[in-house]
Formats: structure tokens, sequence, C-alpha cells
């Protein structure tokens, strides 16, 4: 016999509820504070320690000369016919200081922007191919003035009796006189004159002014002391504001600094007395003209060259 047991509709909801809240409870207790999920440290670190441990090491330090690169010529530092680059200089100084015109050094350099230039870098400032020894030696005896006249003809030489047999090679060679060689140019030899017609307030120091300095009013005029050809107009040389600086030969310059107007520009052929600048204040606390003579790049005093007003 089978006995089939049914349940009210109100004995079933009871175990519904009864189901249910045995269920809440579970979950209520798993998320209960003291029965936490256990957590699994995978050894997260932070970026900036992850970073630190993946970098390579260090390699170790080299010394100063191995991780500093050679500057240019540093092998020649010192030799004549060389020149160091100091802080501030420009190679518009350079040229002014070895008496050179600065494109000349970046050609004979290899120097494509005469901007760039390092300290401690060495420069050739003198033409390659010349004995810069025998150039700087030329700089230190003082100049010479030949009091020879130039209009006396030579003394005529007797021909050699041997001369009258003409047709005998030998003879002839032998009788000959010796070729005499050109006189080489005398670079000393520059007429000189004054730059300005103001007076010098200011005379020659080696330590300090270096030149001349001449007073005056805004826009008086400014000459070239003497023939040649301008080599740099500009302003890039500290100190001299809008400078003009002719080159006269292979031995001596001129400089003519503080201009407010230049009337020349580079590579142009000058006269001496013809004017080039109008006198000014640029770079200087006054109107003034200061003016240099160089020879082989080292100042001279002007009044030496000058001639007597």
């Amino acid at each position: 016999m089978t006995i089939t047991c049914s349940q009210s509709p109100v004995t079933r909801r009871a175990h519904s509820t009864a189901l249910a809240g045995l269920l809440l409870a579970a979950v209520v207790g798993c998320a209960s504070p003291q029965r936490k999920a256990p957590v699994e440290d995978r050894g997260v670190r932070s970026p900036s320690a992850a970073t630190a441990a993946s970098a390579p090491a260090p390699a170790p330090a080299t010394n100063a000369g191995e991780a500093s690169k050679a500057l240019p010529g540093v092998d020649n530092a010192g030799k004549p016919g060389y020149y160091s680059v100091r802080p501030g200089d420009t190679l518009m100084r350079v040229g002014l200081e070895s008496g050179q015109n600065w494109r000349d050094i970046a050609r004979w350099n290899n120097i494509d922007n005469p901007n760039l230039l390092e300290v401690g870098q060495v420069l050739r400032v003198v033409p390659p191919g010349t004995d810069a020894a025998a150039t700087t030696a030329r700089a230190v005896p003082p100049t010479k003035v030949e009091t020879r006249p130039l209009d006396t003809p030579p003394a005529a030489t007797p021909p050699p009796a041997a001369a009258t047999v003409p047709n005998s090679p030998a003879v002839a060679a032998a009788s000959a006189p010796a070729a005499t060689p050109a006189a080489a140019p005398q670079d000393d030899d520059v007429a000189w004159a004054w730059p300005a017609s103001t007076s010098v307030t200011t005379p020659f120091d080696e330590a300090r002014s270096k030149g001349l300095i001449f007073t005056g009013k805004a826009g008086d005029p400014v000459f070239a002391a003497g023939d040649g050809r301008v080599i740099y107009v500009g302003s890039g040389v500290r100190g001299y504001g809008n400078l003009v600086i002719v080159k006269h030969n292979n031995t001596y310059l001129t400089a003519y600094a503080h201009n407010q107007a230049l009337l020349v520009k580079e590579d142009q052929v000058v006269r001496r007395g013809q004017k080039i600048a109008e006198m000014g204040s640029s770079d200087a606390e006054r109107v003034q003209l200061h003016f240099e003579i160089r020879k082989l790049g080292k100042p001279v005093d002007p009044a030496r060259l000058l001639p007597p007003r």
C-alpha cells in the first residue's frame, strides 16, 4: 500500500522560508569580518621600485679624459701660429687678436658656423704652410725706416774683358751679371694718417685701452688710417660696439670702435683718409672713437706710428 504524503501550501511556504534563512545566514557568515577571504601576496611593488629593480646596474665611471670629447686642435695648444679659445671669444675677436681675417681663420680650420666655438678649442691663425715661428719672430724687431734714396741709379759696372768674345757660350755665361732677387714687400711701409680730427683724451695703455681714444660729437667723421681692405664690419666683438677692422698688409691692421654708423662693407678696398664711419657711443658711456693699430695681432702705440700733427 502506497501512502502519499501531501503538504499543504502553508507547510511549503514555511519550508521555503526556512531554506532562504539558512542561505542568508551562510552568505552573512562568509562576509563576516571574523572570516576574511585569504589574500594571496603576489609581490606587487610600486612602479618606482619595479623600475629600480629592472634597471641595469650603472657602468663603472671612466676617467675624465675618456668621458670628455677631445676638442678640435688640442694637440697644437701652445704652438706658434695657434690660438686657444677662451671664454667669451668669437671668431671675430680671434681674428682681431691674431691680426687675421676671421673668414680666413674659418677656412683654415674648416669651421662652417663661426658662432660655434668651444672653450679650449685650438685654432690655426696663420695660413697653412707658413712658418709660424718665423712669422712670430718678425713682430719683435722695431719698424725700420729706409733712408736710402730710391731714384739714384746703380753704378755702371764695366764689362769684363772676356766679353769681347760674344760667340763663346761659356764666356757669355761667366760674364753675365748675377740675377738680383726681387725685393720682398715691406709690410712695415704703411703711410699712416690720423683717424679723427678731434683730440686724443686717453693715450695708449696696453693693459687697459690698447689704443687711443678720441672724443667728439655724434656723427663726427672717422677716417681710414691707411690704405687697406675691410675685413670686418659689425658688432660681434664684445666691448667694441659697432666696429670696423681694416687689414693693411700681412703685418698691420687697424680697428675703429664705438661708431654710430658704418659706411663700408667687408672686403671693400679703402684709401687713407677715406671716411669709413661716424663717431658714436655704441657699447660705450660717451661718444668716442677707440682706435687701435695691431702688429701681427699685438696692440702697439699708434702715437709712435702716426705722423706729427
